[in-house]
């Protein structure tokens, strides 16, 4: 599969914002809070993403697919942006054109690896870039009980990466309490929703 971007010229009015973060800095937490603060509005919507993994598996709010059914629907253009890591697949569906195109806010859980592929697509994107103290994302992924301690130490190093300076980039840290992370997002989505209109 061969997993490459599609390019439209016409989708330009809204705004893509993709939430990226290393694992443990409660990106998930966040997009499901900032969902229900917006429920009721129709200028932000979330896109969930299509994941070659089970539902039960982690927290994101993602559609579970086969790897099999994924490689059909990446070859039928079923996504708008599409890439692996980790042993996983992983689409954003290309239905979040037509929702930029009718001038909305679109809030996906990106990926730092696939940030150049969400450049090429979209026009106008935003990068959330969330992050947490060291100590705070240590407690976080030692807590999951998923990864060994030589393991944490390997994800906390990448933690540190700096994203490129071709990215409009916002840092939100999510070190403290969830809702004054949440509360952050959602402020920064209220600002663009009304630039966008």
């Amino acid at each position: 599969m061969d997993g490459q971007p599609q390019s439209p010229a016409s989708v330009k009015a809204g705004m893509l914002v993709a939430v990226v973060g290393p694992s443990g800095v409660g990106k998930d937490s966040l997009i499901a809070g900032a969902r229900t603060a917006f429920e009721d509005s129709s200028a932000v919507v979330f896109a969930r993403r299509l994941i070659t993994r089970p539902a039960d598996e982690a927290g994101e709010n993602h559609m579970p697919v086969s790897a099999g059914d994924f490689d059909q629907l990446e070859k039928a253009g079923a996504f708008a942006v599409s890439w692996d890591a980790h042993g996983l697949n992983y689409g954003v569906p290309a239905a979040v054109l037509d929702e930029l195109a009718a001038g909305r806010v679109v809030v996906v859980n990106g990926s730092r690896s696939a940030l150049g592929r969400f450049q090429a697509v979209f026009p106008r994107l935003l990068v959330v870039n969330v992050t947490a103290s060291p100590d705070v994302l240590a407690a976080r992924l030692a807590g999951r009980g998923r990864e060994t301690r030589e393991e944490i130490e390997a994800r906390l190093a990448r933690a540190v990466d700096p994203l490129p300076e071709s990215f409009d980039v916002v840092a939100i840290d999510n070190s403290g309490v969830l809702d004054e992370g949440v509360d952050k997002l959602v402020s920064l989505l209220k600002r663009l929703a009304s630039d966008v209109a």
